[in-house]
């Protein structure tokens, strides 16, 4: 530990459980809400979780806005704010997957902040331009993925850059998060394996990750446990809402965790999707062991951390052996759960490299990974995930 102050916050108000749902009306009462905006996504609304979530608002009427696409843009965030403002809405209603839910948090922000979004990007401080004055927001999750309900960052893809950009402000958490297990129990196989290792992935990345935080390390070990005891049997058995519930619980200590920092995981991650698309956890799994492989020289002891927090029987073992222990059970998940073994799976080709490893140096995430990376770590790493 250095001598550096460090300053921590654990600030969310969660509503945890199955049937939390049914909490939605007296939060907004509580928050004073009168016309809230339902931020979504049109899939959400073809599960009919939408109509739950209106009919749970009652007596309020919520104004809709539904066009947040997979991977959330400026122009869906100043779409959103049109509705907002046409509707003369007071808060903000975020349902879905992490999309929709930072998407909200954008159109909350710029709802009371004149910039446009490219200021407020979090590698060029802005977060020092975020001030408290935000619509309150309610944030819930239909998937076990991002965590984003309880997160304080919001990752859209701005016009100007064409990257996947972090804007990152304590200001930008939700007002409460609604955490209802029952609403990820229709979530297909697919859908369930790559949120879910998105969740494992953000506990592993923050337990990896440069700083001083043991509170959040201690989160994120807590979180890497829950997801390996649970993300295969989410997968087979989706009705499962003991599983369910564990898997939306690590993907929110994930998301707290990861205050911390991430990696170069998702610094190769998000071109993925900016560039070619691809369902951000999806890719995240795909990358999760090659990154782990590169980090063994700064962390083999925290990769044995991890190995025993997933449930491995590594007490005895080397510190080498626990890590490749922790390594190659990340890849039995993958196998176990069906993700691809490599990008090409998903229509990434060797001649798309060079850009997405341009790209992955200009996100921020890789300066907080335990080992230094450089452009041509990027393209080592994007083709041993080939």
């Amino acid at each position: 530990m250095s001598n550096a102050i460090s300053i921590f916050s654990f600030p969310t108000r969660i509503v945890f459980g199955g049937g939390a749902l049914g909490e939605l009306s007296t939060e907004l009462a509580r928050l004073g809400m009168k016309r809230p905006l339902l931020v979504t996504d049109g899939g959400v609304v073809q599960s009919g979780l939408a109509e739950r979530v209106i009919a749970a608002s009652d007596p309020l009427r919520l104004a809709v806005f539904d066009g947040v696409s997979p991977n959330p843009t400026e122009a869906n965030v100043l779409a959103g704010l049109d509705v907002y403002r046409h509707e003369k809405c007071d808060g903000i209603v975020s349902l879905g997957g992490g999309s929709p839910l930072d998407a909200g948090k954008a159109i909350r922000l710029v709802a009371t902040h004149p910039l446009p979004l490219e200021p407020y990007d979090d590698q060029l401080n802005g977060g020092d331009r975020i001030g408290s004055n935000l619509p309150s927001m309610v944030g819930i999750a239909t998937t076990a993925g991002t965590g984003s309900e309880v997160g304080r960052s919001a990752v859209i893809i701005l016009k100007s850059t064409d990257r996947k950009t972090v804007i990152f402000s304590p200001h930008l958490i939700p007002s409460v998060a609604i955490a209802d297990p029952e609403l990820t129990l229709g979530l297909p196989p697919h859908l369930t394996a790559g949120t879910g290792f998105d969740a494992l992935t953000h506990n592993v990345e923050a337990y990896l990750a440069k700083g001083y935080h043991p509170m959040c390390d201690s989160i994120a070990l807590g979180g890497t446990r829950l997801a390996a005891q649970n993300l295969v049997h989410a997968v087979r058995k989706g009705r499962d809402i003991q599983a369910r519930s564990n898997m939306m619980m690590a993907s929110i200590m994930g998301a707290v965790a990861f205050q911390k920092g991430l990696g170069a995981v998702h610094s190769l991650a998000h071109p993925l999707s900016s560039v070619a698309g691809l369902h951000h956890g999806t890719t995240n799994g795909i990358l999760l062991p090659h990154v782990l492989e590169f980090n063994r020289v700064t962390s083999e002891d925290r990769l044995r951390d991890l190995a025993l927090a997933m449930g491995l029987d590594v007490a005895g073992a080397l510190t080498a052996d626990a890590a490749s222990a922790a390594i190659e059970e990340v890849r039995r998940l993958l196998r176990e759960i069906g993700i691809p073994e490599g990008l090409s799976a998903l229509g990434i080709t060797r001649e798309m490299i060079p850009a997405l490893s341009r790209k992955a140096m200009e996100d921020a995430c890789h300066q907080l990974n335990p080992r230094p990376c450089t452009e041509s770590d990027m393209v080592m790493l994007y083709e041993q995930a080939l």
